[in-house]
Parts: structure tokens; C-alpha cells; sequence
């Protein structure tokens, strides 16, 4: 599992676009001594955003016929890339969040958090406290206490900075703030609860897509939506009422074909035959022009 790979760097805006730029022309290029210089960050931050292209899934680590690590640009990323390289729709942050915490790694705590952490009010003392409890009983080896602090508080800042403008380190915001899923105040660390214009029905069935992609499911129950890891309702704090007001914008789309049935026993969700990039494409080709 992963801890404290972030080098204490949250995301900042336009990190994405600045690393996928650089990895179109060197997929190497993390490995490149003089990357600081070239993309004009510092060398902790280089090593920070190397982290995060991972982590939000818009690129992926593996090994060339030389085995030598390199950065590749994923789909997703090149869609990101091509159509909100800027991050502006809220559909396009609300994705790149799901990417961090639907896998136990890299992002552990954040997988954590969201996926099995249940308390919504909580200090962020406390907060740390039971991350350490859960990887006591969960990793085999130990994990430093200063790693997994590391963590607690980059995982605050990533959804928090640039919400209180009176702090000079905060004006810089994440991307991922838009989403509005953590709020910070005096201490206090609050797991927003969400609706479907917080979100976007098409971050909304991304996630559907993507889950059927990895599980290979076809059908899925509301149940399910609500309490199952990595999807709705744990990912972004989603209730059941709010599951079922999505459900039914989503199938009055025609070209997609969400079926929602509904009986006495079980609430199922028929999954349309489409992959996950697929709708993303013809999501971004029809909101950009809205957008720009």
C-alpha cells in the first residue's frame, strides 16, 4: 500500500497539463535530471506531480523493452488532455477523485477515508489517529506515523485549498476543490455529503462504466451503490436518495440506455454496452463548446 508519496505537495491547477506536455515528448521524463528546470517547478514538487499523474490515473508507470520505467498517458489522460486539460468541468474533477480512491493504491489513506471511514465530523487529530489505528490492522509491515500525518493533512488540503482566501499557502487551489467533498474549519474535518449537480451525471456514469469495466458486471443493485467501495455513495459520499434521483436523470438520456428497474425485492441497474472512454469522449465533444 501507499503512504506518503505526495512529497506534502496537494495537486495544484494546471500540474496535469504541465506533466502530460512534457510526457507527450519524453515518457522518460521524470527520470530527467533536469525536469525541474524544464517545467519550472521545484525538484520535491517534480517528484510530487510524478506521483499525482499516477494516483489520478491519467498516467501509468511501467516498464519498456529496455525495462526501464516509464510514464505513458492513459486514455483517460489523453481525453483530459484534449478536451479540459484545465480541469474546468466539474465532471472532469469529480473523475479524477474517483481515480485516487477506487484502488488501495498509491493512494492508500485517500482509499481509506472514503471508501471505509464512515464519520463525517471528525478533528484532525482524531482523524489521524484512526488512519493509524486501520493500518495497524491492515499492513504487514509498519508505516511511519509522520508518513501517514503527511497524509491526513495533504489529503485535507487537496480538497480544501484556496476555500479560505485570508490564508497566503491556500491560494493556490487543487482541482480537485471544485468537487467541495472536504471543508476544513477550525480544526474540524467535514465530509461533505453530495448531490448529483456537486458531482455531474457524467462523472456519475464514468464510474458506472468503469466499475462494469473492472468487475465485469453487467447489472448492479442500488444497494450496492450506496455501500459498496468504490462506488457512489462511498466514493462521493452520495445518499440513497440522492443514488435514486441520479439514476432516474440518467435513464432519460436516450443514447446511452441506463435501465432502472425497480421491484419490491431489488433495485437493479442495467449497464449500457459502452466503455468508460467511449462515453467520456462524446461527454467532453458535447460540453466543450459550452465550456470554452
Amino acid at each position: 500500500m501507499g503512504y506518503g508519496q505526495h512529497q506534502s505537495f496537494y495537486l495544484r491547477d494546471r500540474w496535469l497539463n504541465k506533466a502530460i506536455r512534457h510526457l507527450e515528448i519524453d515518457e522518460r521524463f521524470f527520470y530527467d535530471k533536469e525536469a525541474f528546470e524544464k517545467i519550472g517547478l521545484g525538484k520535491n514538487m517534480v517528484q510530487s506531480l510524478r506521483y499525482w499523474v499516477v494516483a489520478t490515473g491519467v498516467v501509468e508507470e511501467v516498464f519498456n523493452e529496455d525495462r526501464k520505467k516509464v510514464h505513458k498517458i492513459t486514455e483517460l489522460g489523453r481525453l483530459i488532455f484534449e478536451y479540459d486539460r484545465f480541469v474546468k468541468l466539474q465532471d472532469t474533477a469529480a473523475i479524477l477523485h474517483y481515480q485516487m480512491v477506487k484502488e488501495k493504491e498509491p493512494s492508500t489513506a485517500w482509499y481509506w477515508y472514503f471508501n471505509y471511514f464512515d464519520e463525517t465530523i471528525i478533528t484532525k487529530d482524531n482523524l489521524l489517529s484512526e488512519l493509524i489505528l486501520w493500518v495497524e490492522k491492515n499492513e504487514s509491515k509498519p508505516v511511519s506515523e509522520r508518513s501517514l500525518k503527511r497524509d491526513i493533512d495533504c489529503l485535507v488540503k487537496l480538497y480544501t485549498a484556496g476555500q479560505n482566501t485570508s490564508d497566503p499557502e491556500e491560494v493556490i487551489q487543487s482541482p480537485l476543490n471544485k468537487t467541495k467533498l472536504v471543508e476544513e474549519k477550525k480544526g474540524i474535518v467535514y465530509k461533505r455529503t453530495t448531490s448529483v449537480s456537486d458531482i455531474g451525471l457524467s462523472a456519475l456514469m464514468y464510474v458506472l462504466l468503469d466499475y462494469k469495466t473492472l468487475h465485469g458486471v453487467s447489472n448492479i443493485s442500488v444497494d450496492d451503490l450506496v455501500n459498496q467501495p468504490a462506488l457512489w455513495g462511498k466514493v462521493f459520499n452520495m445518499k440513497r436518495s440522492a443514488i435514486v434521483n441520479a439514476l432516474n436523470e440518467l435513464t432519460q438520456n436516450p443514447i446511452y440506455n441506463l435501465t432502472f428497474i425497480r421491484t419490491n425485492n431489488l433495485d437493479l441497474i442495467r449497464i449500457p454496452e459502452i466503455t468508460p472512454y467511449e462515453f467520456l469522449q462524446q461527454e467532453y465533444r458535447r460540453k466543450v463548446g459550452v465550456t470554452k
